[in-house]
């Protein structure tokens, strides 16, 4: 699953309009037009959307900025304390990262408690323990850490889906 797919899944489980989408992307430092948010909800595997130029290709960086304005969008601004970075840090650092990050960011975003994340998953089917969450929320690098793996981030997604559409 790439950074396409996850936009897009979000999207639609969230029923987050364009405009929203374009206000969303904004507040996380990326000024994307109404077209070009189109252009990023295209699959990647949609060759002729890429021939057309009608496909932009969903970054790292792009997809965190996306996370980031999706917190604010839905919790409002946070107050910066003295001697606090106006910027966070990047946390998606490679590939296997990416899903970890979406979920903790969603997690942020949406206020959802752990036993909400594990009625979400269980919605699709997934059976997940506290702890096994615990180690999916860790910070890459811990002792702890466990991969966010794409079969349980299509879950995640389709759970958000019936939970907030269904």
């Amino acid at each position: 699953m790439d950074n396409n797919d996850i936009l897009i899944r979000l999207r639609y489980a969230l029923d987050i309009k364009d405009q929203d989408m374009v206000e969303i992307f904004k507040l996380g430092g990326v000024d994307f037009t109404k077209e070009e948010v189109s252009k990023v909800l295209t699959r990647s595997d949609d060759e002729e959307a890429i021939e057309n130029d009608a496909h932009i290709k969903c970054t790292n960086s792009t997809l965190e900025s996306f996370l980031n304005g999706l917190i604010t969008f839905k919790r409002g601004p946070q107050e910066t304390k003295p001697g606090q970075p106006n910027k966070p840090d990047r946390s998606i650092k490679n590939y296997s990262s990416v899903n970890n990050v979406m979920l903790k960011k969603v997690k942020i975003a949406l206020q959802l408690t752990s036993e909400e994340i594990i009625d979400i998953l269980d919605a699709a089917d997934v059976k997940i323990t506290k702890g096994e969450l615990s180690a999916l929320l860790r910070k890459e690098g811990h002792k702890n850490y466990k991969e966010f793996g794409d079969q349980y981030a299509r879950n995640f997604l389709k759970g958000l889906a019936i939970k907030y559409r269904g």
